[in-house]
């Protein structure tokens, strides 16, 4: 097996200096940040090449979806599919390159930040246009800010990163003139910038979806750019646009004509015409058809890796690494002790299970990690044990740890209480059978091997695991509900921890070891906020506000610390980020946090023009 050696981000200097001037920011191509959850690239079992005839053959770079995406509303979604959408079709004021760091600019030209740092003032290119032809003005930023995430009305993980301060205020918007935006925010917060960098969405297209609301008094916003919605309607500002949708079969992207990015010799971009992606529920088939040639990029599986290092040349593709990938793979169980309608949400007899801090650390010791490393990872990661990314510079290396240990797992749960019966089930104080129901996405295979691990070893302990793949939008309808016992799932990661402060606000929409209810469903009573949960909630706040590196560093340890002590997320293991790109795609900067195609407006088809001399 070849030799993968870690590269990890620490400079805490260049970082404080990007963090103090521009505070770096949310950033449209760096897929692997945002709420929530990692995706591998699948494609379905037809050939992707064939989908456009050859006579109308452009420019196009060929790639694919685990899963449909659930909406095209970039502000309501909650999946990572469309979140890579949102990637290719919109872009904020600023954006990052994810090697370096270097923030560039946007939509916005330039921008000036206050001395005190309260205050930033956006200044606009001249001539920026939506796909329909309608000028992007300054009045569209502020739309998309107050009258989009800010609405209290309208579901979004975006709000929950842009409060500060233990008020949860949010920035103050307000536009100049045409061309000029100013944020102002009411207390010092370090990752001010970083909240500006959301997709930017059409005034004169959605307003009048704010102004209407359907039979249940919903905003009609919620159900805009659905699935259903003609793809010419929906306007965006980014590199491409949605040309084409096949549920469960294809998306096509064109270039935007309309695009405002030209390269240094004035040429417009995206230099590739079309992008093809196809949907299927399954990660080997991706790999199959990368195999044949039918696919221009794999994100490499590691049981898939060894095999195609060694048809690296003859398939004429490159597979790079970028070290150890951001975000996190974890289980977790349901710790809302609420109920709607006079039903709980977790039958109570498992509610105390799992509320009980030592029957989440004695399974916690009872996973087996090192075996998922070897087994299911083929060595190309390590055991996890942070929420927060192993390269980002807040990473805590004195974390504690849960060593495979089954022995202490059964030790921990008889001082919990719990007690053997003669075959080796766990019982509990009141001789229930402890059971629980584990679900994930379907078609994942690497998180279905995991899941099945997890069965075993629970099952040697006395634990008896349901573990039940599922689809991937059923799985969210469940957690949206709250009705669930336990889930497999992973998180997108960055360099900067209050990114996903939408997880750790008791109140944020992805909070979901402890949800509150979201909007559109019927209230929840009697949910309960740990002391230990509402420390971290506030933590999260402190960290924000403190603008010095080592005394951030110091809140952010802290946070880790409380974490893998209270164990809301019972984290797993943390792989290799490798991805392998066709060489006529040129010219790939890969790196764990942007992936391949984070560059896409500037990546090639180099094979179009052999292809037309034909």
């Amino acid at each position: 097996m070849a030799s993968i050696e870690p590269r990890r981000i620490d400079s805490k200097n260049n970082y404080f200096v990007s963090l103090v001037k521009v505070k770096i920011g949310f950033l449209r191509r760096c897929l692997a940040v945002i709420l929530a959850i990692a995706f591998t690239v699948a494609l379905s079992g037809c050939n992707p090449s064939n989908m456009v005839s050859q006579e109308n053959r452009v420019p196009q770079i060929v790639s694919s979806s685990l899963s449909d995406p659930g909406t095209f509303n970039p502000i309501t979604y909650t999946d990572a599919t469309v979140a890579r959408i949102i990637g290719l079709t919109f872009e904020g004021l600023i954006s990052q390159n994810p090697i370096t760091g270097e923030i560039l600019p946007a939509l916005a030209k330039s921008w000036d930040i206050s001395e005190d740092g309260l205050q930033i003032v956006f200044t606009l290119r001249e001539g920026l246009k939506w796909s329909d032809g309608q000028p992007l003005t300054a009045e569209d930023v502020v739309f998309t800010y107050n009258e989009l995430i800010f609405n209290e009305q309208i579901p979004s993980g975006a709000r929950d990163v842009l409060r500060i301060g233990k008020n949860k205020e949010l920035p103050k918007v307000r536009q100049l003139d045409d061309l000029q935006v100013e944020f102002t925010i009411p207390e010092p917060f370090a990752p001010f910038l970083l909240n500006t960098g959301f997709a930017i969405l059409p005034a004169h297209i959605l307003r009048p979806t704010l102004q209407e609301k359907d039979q249940q008094g919903r905003l009609k916003f919620l159900s805009t750019w659905g699935l259903d919605t003609p793809l010419e309607n929906i306007v965006v500002n980014g590199p491409y646009k949605l040309k084409e949708y096949v549920p469960s079969q294809r998306l096509i992207f064109e270039k935007n004509p309309d695009y405002w990015q030209k390269d240094e010799a004035g040429n417009q971009l995206p230099y590739t015409d079309r992008i093809v992606w196809a949907i299927v529920e399954s990660q080997p088939t991706a790999t199959i058809q990368f195999r044949s040639g039918s696919l221009d990029s794999l994100a490499i599986t590691p049981q898939y890796f060894s095999l195609l290092k060694r048809e690296e040349k003859q398939g004429n593709f490159t597979i790079y690494n970028g070290g150890l990938a951001y975000g996190t793979r974890f289980f977790f169980f349901n710790l809302n002790r609420g109920s709607r309608n006079g039903k709980p949400l977790v039958d109570p007899i498992k509610s105390r299970w799992f509320n009980n801090v030592k029957f989440r650390q004695a399974v916690a010791y009872a996973v087996d990690r090192q075996r998922m490393v070897v087994n299911i990872y083929r060595g190309l990661g390590q055991p996890q044990h942070s929420q927060i990314s192993f390269q980002s510079p807040f990473y805590n290396q004195n974390v504690k740890t849960y060593d495979y240990n089954p022995e202490k797992a059964k030790k921990l749960l008889l001082e919990a209480g719990f007690k053997y019966n003669d075959a080796g089930d766990l019982l509990d104080d009141r001789g229930n059978r402890v059971s629980f129901i584990l679900n994930t996405n379907a078609g994942n295979v690497l998180r279905e091997a995991m899941g099945t691990q997890i069965k075993q070893d629970l099952k040697n302990i006395g634990i008896e695991v349901n573990f039940r793949p599922i689809a991937w939008n059923t799985l969210i309808n469940r957690l949206d509900s709250i009705e669930f016992e336990s889930a497999l799932l992973g998180f997108g990661g960055g360099n900067e921890p209050n990114s996903a402060f939408n997880l750790w606000n008791v109140d944020g929409n992805v909070h979901m070891f402890n949800q509150k209810a979201t909007a559109g469903t019927d209230p929840v009573a009697g949910r309960v906020i740990a002391d230990w949960e509402q420390e971290i909630n506030d933590l999260y706040i402190q960290g924000a506000q403190e603008l010095d590196f080592e005394k951030r560093k110091a809140i952010y340890d802290r946070t880790q610390e409380i974490i893998a002590e209270q164990l809301p997320f019972i984290y797993l293991i943390n792989a290799y980020s490798l991805g392998a790109v066709r060489n006529n795609i040129q010219t790939i900067e890969y790196s764990a946090l942007g992936g391949p195609f984070w560059n896409i407006e500037r990546l090639q088809d180099t094979s179009f023009s052999s292809l037309t001399k034909e």
